[in-house]
């Protein structure tokens, strides 16, 4: 399964961004869908993921309600949604797909988009 997530950019503190992570060479039904980030110099960490069955995790450590996540299946892609954007956002977001039912480890996930970056100023 290939992984192409766009939307990243530019955006003031306070704004919103919707991402999109569109797979090809395989269908997203069959998989769990994860979004984490990585910023410079830090591990990457769990965002979010949407479960074969549509049902959401959202991370709880930094999110405060501020992030969402759904899916389309027709459409073979996946679109996480920020609210509310904080600096401390900023960070290279990567999608990744794994065939467990959930988890919210990246050394769980089998395949990896390249990465999009969200920068968010102050």
């Amino acid at each position: 399964v290939q992984l192409q997530a766009s939307g990243g950019g530019l955006v003031q503190a306070g704004g919103s961004l919707g991402l999109s992570c569109l797979a090809s060479g395989g269908t997203i039904s069959s998989y769990t869908m994860g979004w984490f980030r990585q910023a410079p110099g830090k591990e990457r960490e769990f965002v979010a993921a949407t479960r074969k069955n549509g049902v959401s995790t959202i991370s709880g450590n930094f999110v405060k309600g501020r992030f969402g996540i759904s899916r389309d299946n027709a459409k073979n892609t996946v679109y996480p949604q920020m609210n509310n954007l904080e600096p401390e956002d900023t960070a290279n977001y990567y999608c990744a797909a794994t065939m467990l039912y959930y988890s919210g480890h990246p050394n769980d996930y089998t395949y990896w988009g390249q990465g999009t970056l969200v920068t968010v100023s102050s």
